[in-house]
């Protein structure tokens, strides 16, 4: 039996009235929400395996909104089904080669325009939680139309060409994350500072768990909310800065 590797609960999840709405943008479906005025800034959030209507991620789309950016998040997942806390973390590998985050760059591009095209969007940031993290981790080193990116515990795979970032983006990462050691922690930030030329950070949450910067308010243990509200701060700090 593999162990849960998300450590808070998806099944009693308060109720979430989103304040965005759906949109298709040729084959994709996406969310979207948008700030009360005008402007040509815009963020791509991309979920984790519960895919593009899980709660917590609509929250975090209208979150980055009411910070002022255009906030789109599209189904990654192209209409298949995402994980859900029903299904059986054996099957998971299998899911995993279905769901690849790494294969990213068709649908990122078709989002870049819209937004360029039917947003008017300038400049555009990205963030990614866990599944989303690894896609952000991965398009930093490919899509130089991203202005800059927050990869919020992406697993972190050792292979040498993932440290040429072509912008400048923030690994966010929890201290007690069972899915990712420490060690791949320091290495990355070995191998960025040995070959990464842009702005990046990396930083570590005490005590916190895999998936704990998406919680609705509702939803935080009293314990875990400084660091839950820090790490969101930080998000957000760093797309401000260069998006």
């Amino acid at each position: 039996q593999m162990a849960d590797p998300f450590l808070y609960d998806t099944g009693e999840r308060s109720h979430y009235g989103c304040l965005g709405h759906e949109v298709q943008i040729e084959y994709l479906k996406a969310y979207v929400c948008r700030p009360s005025f005008s402007t040509d800034k815009a963020v791509i959030v991309v979920h984790d395996v519960f895919g593009w209507q899980f709660p917590d991620i609509r929250y975090i789309v209208d979150l980055m909104a009411g910070h002022g950016y255009i906030t789109i998040c599209p189904d990654f997942f192209k209409g298949t089904k995402p994980w859900t806390s029903n299904d059986h973390w054996v099957d998971f590998p299998d899911w995993m080669k279905n769901h690849d985050p790494m294969k990213v760059d068709k649908e990122a591009d078709v989002v870049l325009k819209y937004l360029k095209e039917q947003c008017g969007a300038k400049k555009i940031g990205i963030v990614g939680f866990s599944w989303g993290g690894m896609a952000v981790h991965h398009l930093m080193l490919k899509n130089p139309q991203l202005t800059a990116g927050v990869s919020l515990y992406g697993i972190v795979r050792d292979t040498e060409e993932r440290y040429n970032l072509l912008n400048p983006t923030f690994f966010i990462f929890g201290e007690k994350d069972h899915t990712i050691s420490l060690d791949q922690i320091f290495l990355l930030e070995d191998k960025l500072k040995q070959y990464c030329k842009v702005p990046y950070k990396i930083k570590v949450y005490p005590g916190q768990v895999h998936g704990f910067a998406q919680l609705k308010p509702e939803d935080m243990r009293p314990e875990d909310k400084p660091y839950i509200e820090e790490a969101r701060r930080d998000m957000i700090d760093w797309i401000k800065m260069f998006v």
